[in-house]
């Protein structure tokens, strides 16, 4: 593809204006680094924005949810909205200078050995206007979440009601009095269950494979806060085994029975840590699946005119299908040339050592450890980038930022 301009980045080119790219940004900003922040959407943060529901909290305690140099403000609840936590990534985006140019979709990043700098094409949503960027490091801060998870059901084409993805979903009110198939049983799918509840809606849930299920708080304190502190004295796998004998205590042992098994293999935190399933944490849709207003059906077989076939032969009628079954990386495919990443879009590199490539290329966000982890990912990043910035010779670094037709740019490199 040739670019129709060429603009020379005085920095780091950083690919994703969520909460990653924006933390990086700012860390570089603390450290006089300036940075292009480049996104395919219209807005910071577009997966909170525009593809969340509405009921949508922070799963965890907001310490340990803020970005690097700013917390939250102090009159934010324990757990903040999705409207406070958007409002706080936009003044943290303001008061570290970050403006993401927007509407940038990345279509290529490749290292140009010869002359030592990535090139980056993107090309504006709006015009067609193809840029290259150009500049010494590469900042992958699209994260985990980059691209919508939908499955292949047989018989899609013979439902006759809407199938849509968890992304699309707002409010249970446009359901209220349907039969609502819910297929995913993570804390997107048990909270779109429990919202359907609330509108008076009728949902089945999908699980198919075991799942940890959590109480987000034990005692008034954070499950997780109890975890961060075992951690300090204790392995993993005795962590886990607590935390599964506690919720056993608190949640009661009757999850197997009501179909909701645990993994035969592997803890709550080491299923987080290395596949990146997290522990479902609890907010009131136990109680509803006690009371039967949430129905658990296993796996399904295909999707039929008015509801589905389920692998246990079972029939489950449903008027809609929402798909709860997440997202995934993108990063395979628009990064060229590199094998830092796996086919899968993760660093190939286990964390805390994945946040660092070659030829200045950095990873921001795929830590599959939240926002604590991106948070961690960016101030190492900024602070690698910065020492060598700061210690660069002015005659190698770019001159400032500036536009030239590509023409021009090819003939000056």
């Amino acid at each position: 593809m040739m670019a129709s301009r060429t603009m020379w980045v005085n920095g780091p080119i950083i690919v994703g204006a969520g909460p990653a790219g924006i933390a990086a940004a700012a860390c570089l900003h603390t450290r006089g680094v300036p940075s292009v922040v480049l996104d395919r959407d219209d807005c910071l943060a577009s997966l909170w924005q525009r593809r969340t529901y509405d009921r949508l909290r922070l799963h965890l305690p907001k310490h340990f949810c803020q970005l690097p140099g700013m917390p939250f403000p102090d009159h934010y609840p324990e757990y903040p909205t999705k409207h406070q936590f958007v409002a706080y990534l936009q003044s943290y985006a303001a008061a570290f200078h970050v403006h993401p140019r927007f509407r940038q979709s990345v279509v290529s990043a490749r290292f140009d050995h010869a002359a030592g700098l990535w090139r980056v094409q993107a090309s504006d949503q709006d015009t067609g206007i193809t840029t290259e960027y150009i500049g010494r490091w590469l900042v992958v801060a699209t994260g985990e979440n980059a691209e919508r998870v939908i499955p292949d059901l047989d018989g899609a084409d013979s439902f006759k009601g809407p199938v849509t993805h968890v992304s699309e979903y707002k409010s249970g009110e446009p359901y209220k009095g349907k039969r609502v198939l819910v297929v995913g049983c993570g804390n997107s799918g048990m909270e779109v269950c429990l919202d359907l509840c609330d509108h008076g809606a009728r949902p089945s849930m999908v699980v198919r494979d075991g799942v940890h299920v959590l109480p987000r708080e034990m005692l008034g304190v954070a499950t997780f806060s109890v975890a961060v502190f075992l951690l300090r004295f204790l392995p993993l796998r005795v962590v886990d085994r607590l935390l599964v004998l506690l919720a056993g205590l608190f949640l009661g042992g009757d999850l197997a029975r009501l179909g909701l098994r645990r993994p035969s293999h592997g803890g709550p935190l080491e299923l987080k840590n290395s596949k990146g399933r997290t522990p479902v944490l609890d907010i009131g849709a136990l109680e509803k699946i006690r009371a039967g207003d949430i129905k658990i059906v296993p796996g399904v077989k295909r999707l039929e005119a008015g509801g589905a076939e389920l692998v246990d032969g079972r029939f489950v009628a449903a008027d809609a299908v929402i798909l709860a079954t997440g997202y995934h990386s993108n990063v395979p495919q628009w990064l060229k040339g590199s094998d830092f990443f796996s086919g899968e879009g993760y660093p190939k590199v286990d964390f805390p050592e994945g946040w660092k490539g070659e030829s200045g290329l950095y990873s921001v966000g795929f830590t599959r450890r939240g926002l604590a982890g991106l948070s961690l990912d960016a101030v190492r990043v900024a602070g690698d980038i910065a020492a060598e910035y700061h210690t660069t010779s002015p005659s190698i670094v770019p001159q400032p930022t500036q536009l030239v037709p590509s023409s021009q740019s090819q003939a000056e490199t």
